[in-house]
Order: C-alpha cells, then sequence, then structure tokens
C-alpha cells in the first residue's frame, strides 16, 4: 500500500514538473517592470477604449483574442505590441497634454520589442530621436495618426527593420537617408507632406508607397539596382520629366502607379515590359505621342490606364489635346541658370506685367458691371441660411468603421430597396448599449440643444444616435406623431432615420423629454469635402456631378411630393449633401414641420421657433434658389459663402452663355474640362441661372428642374458614347 502511495504521489509530481516546462511561456506572468510600462502606455493613451478593463490581475501575454490588441511575450518579456484605435476623423486627436516625447520614453523601454504597431491613436507631435532606442524593432507602424514634422535620422540605425509605415500622417520635409537598412523590405509614406526630393532607399526592398506627397526632384537613375522591388506607388506628387523607361523592366515589379504627376514628354517606343508586371497607372500626367508596345493596350494578364495624358494610342477616349501638355510641360519645366535664361526671363517679365495690366483694366470694368447689378439689385432678399437639420450637425459625419462588438444579436431582415432595416421604436436599453452607455469616447459632435454619437446596432452596423432633450411643451403624443411622419422617410437621395427612442419622465413633468433619433450612417463626408479636397474632387468628374445633381433634385422632389404633406423650407447645402461610397449624394437636411400649438418647428431641429430666425415666404421655391446654388458650384468647383459670391457666379454664367461656348467652358472648373459636353453644361448652367432667380415665382418647380435636368444627362450618355471631345466646338 505504501508503495503504491509513493509511486502515485511520484507520478503528479512528474506530471506538475512537466507541465511547467511544456506550457507556452506566453500562460506565464509578465515581468512587473514590463507590466508597469504597459500601465503607462495605457495612461499615456488617456486610456483609449481598446485597453480599458486591465487589472493587476491581468495576464498580459494571455489576453482573448483581439485584432485591436495584441501582446506576444517571450520568455517574460514583450517582443509584440500592437494598439488600433478609433481616432481616425479630423482633429481627433489626444488632448493638448499628450507628449510624444514623453509616450515614446516609456515605449522604448520596452526594448526588447520587435513589432510595435499604434494606428490611429490620435498621436500628435513629431517622433524624438530616442526612438533607435527600439534597437531590436523588425516592424514599425505609426500609421493613420497625426504625427508631424520630419522622420528623425536616428531610424536609420535600427538595422532589423523590415517594415515602416508611416502612412497617413502629417510628416514633412526629406526622407532621412535609409540606405543602410539592408532588412528594409516594405516602405509606406503614402498621404504626408513629405519632399521636394526623392529618398535614399536600400536596393532590397519588395514594397514603396510614397503615393500623396510633395516629391518633386527627381526619380533616382539606379532604379536597375532594385531587383527586389514588386511594388511601386508614386501617385499623386509633383515629378517632373520623361518617365525613367527602367521602371518597366524591373526583374521583379508587378505594380507601378505614376498617375497624377507632372511626367512629360514622349516614352521610348523600345520600352520593354517585364512579364510579372499586372497594373501600370500613367494617368493624369503630360505624356505625348504614342504608349509603347508593351503598355499600349490592356491584355488578360495587364491593366493599364493611361487617360488625361495628350497620347495618340491610348485605348481611353479621355485624353487632353497636344496643345494641353506642351503648354503645361513649359509651366514645370525647371528654371535655366545662364545669362541668356535672365535675358529671357527679363522679356518674359515685361510680357507678363503687360498681360496682367490687361487683366486688371478688364477686371475693373466687369467690377464696374457688377458693381451696377449689384446696386440695382439692393432689395435682394436676406436669407439667413440656417441650420436646423432634424438629423445631423453638418462636419461630424465621418464616423469611420469600427469593428462590431462581440454578442451583438441578429435583427430583422433589412429592407431590400434601399438596404436598411425595417423603423424600430428602441427602446432605452437598446440605446445605452448601442452607445456603450453614451461612453464619450463614442462622442463625435455636441451643440448646444443636441448630442452626436457613433454606436452599433445589434446586427453590428454602425449608425450614428442623436440625443436631443426637449422642453415640457411637446407632449408624448405629439412626438409619437412627429416620428411617424419621419419613419415614411425612406429615399435613395436622403440620410434615413432607422429609428427612434422617447422617453419621458412622468415622476417629474417639469423635466420635458429625450428623444434619441438613430440615423443611417454615411462616412464618405460632404459634398464640399468633395469640392475642396483636391484628391476627391479630381474624381468627381462631369458625369458624376451630373449624377450627384440629378441625386439631390430627385431627393428635394420626394420632399416636396412624397409624402401626404409637402417638406418644404429644407436646409440644402453642399455640406448638407452627404456622400455614401457609391458617391450617391444623400440629403442629410431636412424640416419636418410639427402640428402643435407651440408653433411649426420640428423640435428636432434643436431650437425654441419661438427664437427662429425669419422663414421665407415661399419655402418650396427657397428649396429651389439653394439647389441652383448647389449646381452653381458643381460647375465652377468654387463653395460659395456669401449671397454676393452666389450674385458674381450667377452672372459669369449668364455672360458666357451669351458670349461665347468656349468662354463658358473656361469658366468651368478645371478638373471636369475635357469631360462634358458642351450642350449638356449650357443645359446646367442655364438651369442654375432659372433657379436662383431673384424673383421667386421666375423660378422653376422641381418637375421643370428634372426634366431639364434629364435631358442634359441624356446629352451628356450620347456625347460619351460617340467619344467627342468638349474641346472640338
Amino acid at each position: 500500500m505504501e508503495e503504491n502511495f509513493t509511486r502515485v504521489l511520484g507520478n503528479l509530481i512528474s506530471i506538475v514538473l512537466f507541465s511547467f516546462i511544456v506550457l507556452p511561456s506566453s500562460i506565464a506572468q509578465l515581468n512587473s517592470a514590463d507590466s508597469r510600462i504597459l500601465f503607462q502606455v495605457q495612461q499615456k493613451l488617456e486610456y483609449p477604449q481598446v485597453l480599458q478593463g486591465w487589472s493587476n490581475w491581468t495576464n498580459f501575454c494571455y489576453l482573448p483574442a483581439n485584432p485591436n490588441l495584441v501582446i506576444v511575450c517571450e520568455g517574460n518579456h514583450i517582443t509584440e505590441l500592437t494598439i488600433v484605435g478609433n481616432k481616425t476623423k479630423s482633429k481627433s486627436t489626444l488632448s493638448s497634454s499628450f507628449s510624444t516625447d514623453s509616450f515614446f520614453t516609456v515605449v522604448t523601454k520596452l526594448s526588447t520589442l520587435k513589432k510595435l504597431t499604434l494606428v490611429s491613436l490620435g498621436l500628435w507631435g513629431t517622433l524624438p530621436p530616442k526612438i533607435d532606442r527600439l534597437w531590436s524593432l523588425e516592424v514599425m507602424n505609426f500609421s493613420s495618426n497625426f504625427i508631424n514634422g520630419e522622420i528623425p535620422s536616428s531610424i536609420s540605425s535600427i538595422k532589423n527593420l523590415t517594415v515602416v509605415d508611416l502612412s497617413n500622417n502629417l510628416l514633412n520635409g526629406s526622407v532621412p537617408d535609409l540606405k543602410g537598412l539592408q532588412n528594409l523590405e516594405i516602405l509606406d509614406l503614402g498621404i504626408n507632406h513629405m519632399g521636394p526630393k526623392y529618398p535614399s532607399l536600400s536596393y532590397n526592398l519588395v514594397s514603396i508607397t510614397l503615393k500623396n506627397n510633395s516629391i518633386r526632384i527627381g526619380t533616382p537613375s539606379d532604379f536597375v539596382k532594385f531587383v527586389h522591388l514588386e511594388r511601386l506607388d508614386l501617385s499623386s506628387n509633383k515629378l517632373v520629366g520623361p518617365i525613367p523607361s527602367s521602371l518597366f523592366s524591373l526583374s521583379s515589379i508587378q505594380y507601378l502607379n505614376l498617375a497624377n504627376n507632372q511626367f512629360s514628354g514622349a516614352m521610348s517606343p523600345n520600352l520593354s515590359c517585364t512579364p510579372k508586371l499586372t497594373f501600370v497607372d500613367v494617368s493624369n500626367n503630360l505624356l505625348i505621342g504614342r504608349l509603347p508596345s508593351c503598355i499600349g493596350s490592356n491584355s488578360a494578364n495587364r491593366t493599364v490606364v493611361s487617360m488625361w495624358n495628350c497620347l495618340t494610342n491610348a485605348t481611353s477616349k479621355y485624353q487632353h489635346p497636344y496643345r494641353f501638355c506642351q503648354k503645361d510641360a513649359i509651366a514645370v519645366m525647371p528654371r535655366k541658370n545662364n545669362g541668356e535664361s535672365k535675358k529671357e526671363e527679363t522679356v518674359k517679365l515685361g510680357v507678363v506685367l503687360g498681360v496682367i495690366g490687361g487683366i486688371v483694366g478688364i477686371a475693373g470694368l466687369i467690377g464696374l458691371l457688377i458693381l451696377g447689378v449689384y446696386r440695382k439689385r439692393e432689395a435682394k432678399r436676406a436669407k439667413d441660411y440656417r441650420s436646423n437639420s432634424f438629423a445631423l450637425d453638418k462636419n461630424v459625419v465621418r464616423a469611420a468603421s469600427v469593428i462590431p462588438k462581440d454578442g451583438r444579436r441578429p435583427q430583422t431582415m433589412r429592407t431590400a430597396a434601399l438596404g436598411l432595416p425595417p423603423y424600430t421604436i428602441f427602446t432605452l436599453e437598446e440605446i445605452e448599449d448601442a452607445t456603450n452607455n453614451f461612453d464619450s469616447m463614442n462622442l463625435v459632435g455636441e451643440g448646444s440643444q443636441a448630442q452626436l454619437y457613433k454606436g452599433w446596432l445589434r446586427d453590428g452596423s454602425t449608425v450614428l444616435i442623436k440625443c436631443l432633450k426637449l422642453k415640457q411643451k411637446h407632449s408624448t403624443q405629439t412626438l409619437q406623431q412627429h416620428m411617424e411622419v419621419i419613419s415614411k422617410l425612406r429615399h435613395r437621395h436622403l440620410v434615413s432615420v432607422l429609428g427612434h427612442c422617447v422617453v419621458s419622465y412622468a415622476d417629474h413633468p417639469n423635466s420635458g423629454s429625450t428623444v434619441f433619433v438613430v440615423l443611417e450612417n454615411v462616412t464618405n463626408g460632404s459634398l464640399r469635402d468633395h469640392l475642396t479636397d483636391w484628391r476627391k474632387k479630381e474624381i468627381l468628374k462631369w458625369p458624376h456631378r451630373m449624377g450627384i445633381t440629378m441625386g439631390i433634385a430627385r431627393g428635394i422632389q420626394f420632399l416636396h411630393t412624397g409624402t401626404q404633406h409637402g417638406i418644404f423650407g429644407n436646409d440644402l447645402k453642399i455640406e448638407s449633401v452627404l456622400m455614401d461610397d457609391n458617391l450617391t449624394a444623400k440629403i442629410s437636411s431636412y424640416n419636418i414641420s410639427l402640428s402643435s400649438k407651440a408653433g411649426s418647428e420640428s423640435p428636432l431641429n434643436g431650437h425654441d421657433p419661438s427664437q427662429a430666425p425669419h422663414r421665407p415666404a415661399n419655402p418650396e421655391k427657397d428649396d429651389i434658389y439653394q439647389f441652383g446654388v448647389i449646381i452653381l458650384q458643381l460647375i465652377t468647383g468654387k463653395p460659395v459663402n456669401s449671397e454676393e459670391e452666389i450674385i458674381g457666379l450667377k452672372n459669369q454664367l449668364e455672360i458666357g452663355l451669351t458670349e461665347s461656348p468656349t468662354q463658358l467652358t473656361e469658366m468651368a472648373d478645371s478638373s471636369i474640362r475635357g469631360t462634358f459636353a458642351y450642350e449638356s453644361m449650357k443645359t446646367a448652367a442655364q438651369i442654375a441661372i432659372n433657379c436662383v432667380n431673384e424673383d421667386s415665382s421666375e423660378r422653376p418647380s422641381i418637375e421643370d428642374v428634372l426634366w431639364n435636368m434629364q435631358y442634359s444627362v441624356q446629352v451628356q450618355e450620347g456625347w460619351n458614347s460617340s467619344g467627342s471631345l468638349s474641346t472640338k466646338l
């Protein structure tokens, strides 16, 4: 018996010892020094949601699986730290007390780190030179933050680096010499302000991304040495001169994007391409002549994009005339430094001054003309552009997609027509659940009367939830009737309301009610964003702008005629027209009248109707006027901020229509020239002029607008299919 007991005890001891030997080291508790550093990181990052819930009992080396938080340990030290936040919107940074120097002083104490990923955390400030203390680092990813200043040269001493991703920040200046980083394979510095020089890089790189920067001093002559390079993206810079032919024949190159630069001249007809090259984009440059045969046409294995050059054999019909590339190429040529060039510049200066004098004289005459017109119209209406969208505060609807929270139960089937769920009356508990109890991290906008939160429905979809505290005079019954009207406003070109929750406090009759409005989330910014951001503006060619205009018109028609009582007096501006990922326009501001003794304004507009500014006498024609203002801006690409600017654009269009086709064409936004049929543009300009007529009775109905817009669209579609050019007038 004693022998059996001894044998069993020995077996148990062996099992315990074996478990200590074979169990993964990551299950072991992290050393206390590294644990303290993680708590300091949590504090420095101002307790982001992804780092909440830590305690002294947290085993950092054995956390639940989460793509936004990864901690990997070897032994009792951290070798990988990945933290992904949700601060991706403009100005969504850490507080003014944050210090990059202090933060990286803490982080660099984790000297055993091999991979450090800090994405979308709102980091701001300059990278300190002490970053080189991470001597073991192999992967550095600080993308999608607000880091500014220059990249410290000390980064070149981290010899083990294989990946550097600093994209989507505010970095500027020249890139330090990275030629010594022989292990570096992936470099992404895209969407910054780096330049003007092209960086000095290791020949072992596999992927180089420098898109959307300010590099203008030529590409290197030794590209042929980049034998491992598979991907090169230099798009949207300011590079000039001929395209290096060696790029196309690099032995490993697969992806080559040189679009939106100022490359000029003719490409070599003997240019050869490596068989691995599957994608080439040379669009929006100043190239002339013929494309070389190896990229002259698309094939099953190679896609070539070459539009908006001056090429003669490109497969795309969208090309500028030859003189466009000649004129612009001269404008971007480097200046000469010899005496002859100085004389030439002196002569040119005289010519320029003469031209400027002529322009000033003409501008003076036009100014007098406009002043005369302006004085005759001193009785113009005093419009006050109010911001009374019941749905959204403008300029805050840019919420980024966030990974849905766990435990969301499926909801009802989505409406097939619009891809939206049926209208739902939510409980307060569901609203609290969607916003994580109104966590301040989910607050995306706040006004005097309302707050706007980002939330997640139980099917995981992202929504916006507007919280409004109403005055006692709005009864629950009136609010329910009001929301019933809103629930029927489902249209492709409206930001739809998905549901609501009304909370009244019967025990406290003086406290009024709170309404929570659940809104469709539209994440691609406003129409104004697309007209002011040059990168987005370049995408909006005339056919796209016509589609957007038709969408807005159809949204207005639905508001005016699609309900039992027409909805008029809406606040239609380019700020309140939101764009989805398919560039579908959605009106986010529309006014729902509330039938009550308290007044006709909707409480969801967020202000007291007794304090509301004067409403126009004819709100239906007021909508038409604002629609005309939007068309003016889409034609000219110039956002307006005052009534005077609107009158000025209208007068210019009227002159363009009466003078000559060339003058109207020159008034159009430079981003859309060459993409429109003149008759289509002319029709749209006439519609805009009619809509902004000072006499509201002379403005067309929305049906008349749609009829004429449809004609403009049909003309444009016929022009597209015929392959005509608007310059051939």
